[in-house]
């Protein structure tokens, strides 16, 4: 079978696995379809860019299986007037998904390295309405504003309130809690007027969210 025929097939199985584990938000099966995931993996691992597993990518990091990404951007709830702040851009990949979803995705990523190879990806995919920073998650500049949606592609032990106070009124988060090592609980913030509200979705897996920017790579 060609690349191109491989491909479609791959593809067609990718959307069919995704709606059948629940996923049911067609804007996000749109824009998962939208986006190539294979531009996002490392060059050996093209071929299984669309199996449901995690990958690794520069820097010790990792692209998240294709599942928990759309479980995560369906969670999120954006709407297309949405200002976005990611913390954790890793390859890129979840950035591009969200551009196809809101107005404005600013993500933040500790590693240089991988925030310049996320930056080109993305323009070259012509996601302009996405901002790369390099910075510290636990630290988001104010200058960056508040933002309607917050998702955090790291695992944190705790929530840090530095983040809280970037969500808007009505602002729905998302974030990893648990140990740096194992597994972690997903959990959704709700920030409203009575205070936040917490609510545990799914166990997930990622690798930890470090303070400060790297001192290498």
């Amino acid at each position: 079978m060609s690349a191109s025929g491989r491909s479609a097939r791959e593809k067609l199985n990718f959307q069919l696995g995704l709606r059948r584990r629940g996923i049911s938000d067609q804007a996000v099966l749109r824009a998962l379809e939208d986006v190539p995931r294979e531009q996002f993996v490392e060059p050996h691992d093209k071929e299984v860019a669309y199996a449901d597993t995690a990958l690794g990518i520069a820097c010790g990091q990792t692209i998240s299986q294709p599942y928990v990404v759309a479980y995560m951007t369906e969670q999120l709830r954006t709407h297309p007037r949405h200002r976005v702040l990611e913390i954790g851009t890793g390859s890129g990949y979840q950035a591009a998904v969200l551009s196809r979803l809101c107005r404005q995705v600013v993500t933040v990523e500790r590693y240089r390295t991988l925030a310049d190879t996320a930056r080109a990806r993305l323009a070259a995919l012509g996601c302009r309405n996405v901002e790369v920073v390099v910075g510290d998650g636990y630290d988001v500049p104010d200058t960056l504003g508040t933002f309607d949606r917050i998702i955090v592609t790291a695992a944190m032990e705790t929530i840090p309130d530095s983040l809280m106070e970037r969500l808007e009124p009505d602002g729905i988060m998302l974030v990893p809690v648990g140990p740096p090592e194992g597994v972690q609980q997903l959990v959704r913030l709700r920030k409203g007027a009575d205070g936040v509200e917490q609510e545990d979705l799914i166990p997930v897996r990622f690798v930890p969210a470090l303070v400060g920017l790297a001192k290498e790579l």
